[in-house]
């Protein structure tokens, strides 16, 4: 018998939700993916200080904020590391600082596509994180159209994923956890089943959306707090899973459960596209999802800037 991570392979793609190479190894994901919260974790590990201070020289030597560029740096360079591992693409985050500014955002994925380029790295194995808020989307349809691919993140909304959709991007990552977390703190409930777990529904609900009306951006269920969430989105397009998570189901030899159907009745598409009104009033209505949204927004700004202060501490040595 397979263990349920050999099971689960083989109706999702694994991707590696860590910037841990060492784990990455172990687990041989499709792609990985990185966030600020990650990669600070990882830059504090021994064996990632030389990557420090190769960032900060570099950064010392391209002008601006030596500080801000330096970061930028070290995650194109975890980036590189992560793709001469996995075959697939790495994900890689716009700051989170600039989450309400579409220009500022275009201009950052820019250059992070410029970094992987001069280290020999196709755009096409490299998705640009942004926070899925209207200027995140609006800068994911415009870099999309110049071949930059985009991962849309801190996602929780029905409404987020169908702007997202009308926005041609490649990928999102609807929070599965988060939304858990959410309703456990609400109502008070701590005994939610893979069943009625409403981050699990919320995904079913985006993946039956796009699958029944055809659209071609990936869903990618992430932030899982436990194994049970992740064997009911079994078959999901991909699965972003903890190094933690991807060891208990390696180590288990059960059964994977039946997870999601691909069996959908054609639906009609929108005539027209969502607009900025409308998604705003509707994101605004969904409390869980305005008040995770910009929490997980504050939290990736709060681990940006220890990252930078990480940075700040390895400059002063």
């Amino acid at each position: 018998m397979m263990n349920k991570l050999e099971q689960l392979k083989q109706r999702s793609l694994v991707v590696a939700d860590t910037g841990d190479i060492e784990a990455i190894r172990r687990y041989q994901p499709e792609d990985a993916t990185t966030n600020p919260s990650l990669l600070y974790k990882a830059a504090q590990l021994p064996q990632y200080e030389a990557h420090l201070k190769s960032a900060l020289a570099w950064a010392e030597k391209s002008g601006g904020d030596v500080i801000q560029q330096a970061a930028m740096k070290l995650a194109v360079t975890i980036g590189k590391e992560i793709l001469n591992i996995v075959p697939g693409v790495v994900s890689t985050e716009v700051d989170a600082r600039l989450s309400f500014d579409t220009r500022a955002s275009i201009d950052y994925a820019r250059r992070l596509i410029a970094l992987y380029e001069q280290e020999d790295i196709a755009r096409e194995r490299v998705l640009i994180k942004l926070a899925s808020t209207w200027e995140g989307i609006q800068a994911a349809s415009i870099l999309e159209q110049e071949g930059i691919g985009c991962n849309l993140t801190l996602l929780f909304s029905q409404s987020q994923a169908v702007a997202c959709a009308e926005a041609g991007v490649t990928l999102i990552s609807p929070f599965v956890g988060r939304i858990l977390d959410w309703y456990k703190a609400s109502t008070g409930r701590d005994d939610y089943t893979a069943e009625d777990d409403p981050g699990v529904q919320s995904v079913t609900g985006i993946y039956e959306y796009y699958k029944s009306r055809g659209y071609k951006t990936i869903v990618m269920g992430a932030s899982f707090r436990n194994t049970g969430e992740i064997e009911a989105l079994a078959g999901c397009d991909k699965l972003t899973i903890s190094p933690q998570l991807l060891q208990e189901l390696h180590e288990d030899k059960g059964q994977l459960a039946a997870g999601l159907s691909g069996d959908f009745a054609p639906q009609e598409v929108p005539e027209t596209a969502m607009s900025e009104a409308e998604f705003r009033y509707q994101l605004n209505d969904d409390a869980m999802a305005t008040e995770k949204l910009a929490e997980g927004i504050r939290n990736f700004v709060a681990d940006q800037l220890k990252l930078e202060a990480l940075l700040e501490q390895t400059a002063q040595k």
